[in-house]
């Protein structure tokens, strides 16, 4: 097919913004039982979070009608649901409140378990022992909220305290023989991933009490831990960033010792911001586990003799779990959609079980070269770059082209080389993309993501324009545009307050004005702020420095808004702000404002819109 000269960023293509939104659905949170193999699936035709079982070789909806199964504990949610004997518990995503299930053949209505109206409810296991649901309760008062680790009866909804006293709890899980139980607690100012505690108790002789409670690792501070996981024979295993990176430890002769025939120097997990990540399994023989590598994350067999490599055309593994027959994960490649998995525990054959589409044609998709780059202080950074593809256009005579920088939320998160259906939407209309993990980004070490400390708006600022200068060869430098959501559109529009190599820039429920966030935001985030900036009250004159809005007269170039009207972490009147002030003096502004929407979007419609409008915001200006 011969390919025709077209200006870079004006492609016609095929991969509109309404078929990229509805290639955004998602999977998480499996779970394998002798009922079957669970998941949630959201889907961004309606929003609605739906929770599946695979059995005998089909996939069924449980989701009772009028119900979406999602979890707001600490904002970012995650895990929701549990299998219980012979049912399911969830987390309804209108009320926050756990219903059941009692039986799946045939489904009966739902029945709501709990009934605290100024509580939300997280990351649900199931206690066989007591038949009841072990969750993460956030109870909201005068005060703020208040988090504890509870008990709920099945058979009746009445609460027990397992666990108080610290400021955040996640991760509740019980051995195999049901005497002990584990969790994750740490408190204000620390994050889940700069200091956690992974503590311990002892089931009591009524078996709904708990005692002997203590910490086993991280007492002394200073060590993230997360994942604790019981192994077949009883021994507490957790990923602890102790010696730099998040690797997997685990009891051994009375101690708590890494495993050095798995100690990679390499992270084996991503920022804990949401409930129920499974990134390792501890097996009879060794370990499951995905290792990232250079941001590629690898799924490994590993054991004392050595490690056999699974999978290998996946590029990110999730939400691992087990049974008997075989392995799951939910995988994603640079070239198919999010799937559900099933790998054959002796042959390690893959059988797709849900999801992975290949929405484009191998010669119509863009795949991820990982790039490293200097920047500021000669610091490393590192991201994926995708060049421009498509099969019916080719730029005119002697033309590069345009270049997005995309940066991700968090900051404390990461971009990962995986199929991505907006970094496709802007590669088909002849832009190339550079997806940045700039420095504080996880999954490159424990160093690497402490580079954000008291130097957000700095680090990541300079990474994000000296990204431009690197692919200058590849790109057209002087057609470089900037786009970034939540704590990515801070930096984004940091990039253009210091005058960065941008002709425009893209804010989705960015950050503006973080003096401002501190005092509206929630209780998980409550202190985020003081380690990203520093104490507000001792340098206040650095949060005017940094906030895009107090530095808005320094922005010279235009800027698209996009803003969730529901958004409770960054609230719409901190982009109107920003709108203000930038339209005062003059420069060209966009805003778009999506009342059903919170902090990050998930309705199709709304999804398409954003890439649509922000195509032709930046077509203006090329």
């Amino acid at each position: 097919m011969e390919r025709t000269p077209t200006p870079c960023g004006f492609w016609p293509s095929d991969w509109t913004a309404a078929r990229a939104a509805m290639a955004s659905a998602d999977f998480a949170d499996l779970k394998a039982s002798p009922a079957g193999l669970f998941w949630v699936r959201s889907d961004p035709e309606d929003g609605r979070s739906q929770l599946w079982r695979w059995r005998a070789g089909r996939a069924q909806s449980l989701t009772p009608a009028g119900h979406s199964v999602s979890s707001r504990v600490y904002e970012y949610g995650g895990s929701a649901f549990c299998v219980t004997l012979g049912g399911v518990a969830f987390v309804d995503e209108s009320d926050q409140q756990i219903w059941c299930l009692d039986g799946l053949d045939p489904l009966p209505a739902p029945r709501r378990l709990t009934a605290e109206a100024d509580c939300r409810y997280g990351d649900p296991y199931y206690d066989l022992l007591t038949d009841s649901v072990l969750a993460i309760e956030e109870r909201h008062g005068p005060d703020g909220a208040r988090y504890r680790l509870v008990s709920v009866a099945l058979s009746d909804g009445l609460r027990r305290v397992v666990a108080e006293g610290a400021d955040f709890y996640a991760s509740p899980t019980v051995s195999p023989d049901g005497r002990r139980l584990a969790w994750i607690e740490w408190d204000r100012p620390e994050q889940p991933w700069t200091a956690t505690r992974l503590c311990l108790a002892r089931r009591g002789g009524n078996c709904f009490g708990w005692s002997g409670m203590h910490c086993l690792a991280g007492g002394a501070g200073g060590e993230s831990l997360q994942q604790p996981r019981f192994a077949p024979d009883g021994r507490l295993h957790a990923l602890s960033d102790r010696h730099g990176w998040w690797q997997p430890w685990a009891e051994q002769d009375g101690a708590w010792s890494p495993l050095p025939w798995a100690a990679a120097e390499a992270d084996h997990a991503d920022a804990p911001w949401q409930f129920g990540a499974s990134s390792y399994l501890p097996l009879d023989d060794g370990l499951l586990l995905c290792r990232l590598e250079q941001g590629f994350g690898r799924l490994l067999r590993v054991e004392e003799g050595g490690e056999r490599r699974l999978a290998e055309s996946f590029t990110r593994f999730r939400h691992l779990c087990a049974d008997t027959e075989h392995f799951y994960a939910v995988a994603s490649a640079p070239d198919r959609s999010p799937a559900v998995i099933a790998l054959d525990r002796a042959s390690g054959e893959v059988t797709l079980l849900a999801g992975g589409e290949q929405p484009l044609a191998a010669d119509e998709c863009s795949f991820p070269e990982p790039i490293a780059y200097p920047s500021a202080g000669g610091e490393r950074a590192y991201g994926f770059f995708y060049p421009s593809a498509n099969r019916a256009c080719s730029p005119l005579p002697g033309e590069r082209p345009p270049l997005l920088v995309r940066l991700h939320g968090g900051p404390t998160s990461a971009c990962h080389p995986v199929f991505d259906a907006g970094i496709q939407f802007w590669t088909q209309r002849g832009f190339a993309v550079v997806d940045l993990n700039y420095r504080g980004s996880s999954g490159f070490g424990r160093a690497y993501r402490q580079h954000l400390h008291e130097c957000w708006g700095v680090v990541d600022v300079e990474d994000a324009c000296a990204v431009v200068a690197f692919l200058a060869g590849r790109i057209d430098a002087g057609r470089a545009f900037v786009r970034g959501g939540s704590a990515g559109g801070f930096s984004a529009l940091g990039a253009l307050v210091a005058g960065g190599p941008f002709r425009a820039g893209a804010s989705l429920y960015g950050v503006s004005d973080p003096l401002a966030l501190a005092q509206v935001t929630h209780a998980f985030e409550g202190d985020y702020l003081a380690w990203l900036i520093g104490d507000p009250q001792r340098h206040p004159q650095r949060y005017r420095e940094r906030a895009p809005l107090h530095q808005a007269a320094r922005i010279r170039v235009p800027v698209i808004f996009f803003q969730g009207g529901l958004d409770a972490v960054v609230v719409p009147a901190q982009t109107e702000a920003m709108v203000e002030a930038l339209t005062a003096r003059g420069v060209p502004v966009e805003y778009r404002l999506y009342p059903e929407e919170r902090h990050g979007f998930g309705l199709a419609a709304n999804l398409a819109d954003v890439l649509e409008r922000e195509w032709r915001f930046y077509q203006r200006w090329l």
